[in-house]
């Protein structure tokens, strides 16, 4: 014959524990305050971000394109004067693909 027990057995003394005090998961002890961490994590900025930063600040001010560059160019075009040279484009794309593959 078997029987359950659920919970102390009736009659039984009691007995002061000792057990040490109850950790979570992170391993700190649950009764005390958290504590901040240490500031571990620092950030440098190179050279090159600052570059980066003086470039996105000229062009956020500055205009999107130079309006007398593109008043000219359709003068020479509207005139029939605007030249295109091919070898030109060709060596430009070419400069501008090995300057991409390094």
């Amino acid at each position: 014959m078997s029987s359950k027990i659920d919970g102390p057995v009736p009659g039984a003394p009691r007995v002061a524990s000792s057990t040490p005090p109850r950790i979570d998961r992170a391993g700190g002890e649950r009764g005390k305050p958290v504590a901040a961490p240490e500031a571990a994590d620092r950030v440098r900025l190179t050279g090159e971000t600052a570059s980066l930063r003086a470039i996105e600040q000229n062009l956020s001010t500055g205009p999107a394109m130079d309006l007398a560059k593109v008043a000219a160019v359709k003068h020479l075009l509207d005139s029939g004067s605007y030249r295109i040279d091919p070898q030109e484009i060709a060596s430009r794309l070419a400069a501008l693909e090995r300057e991409l593959s390094r």
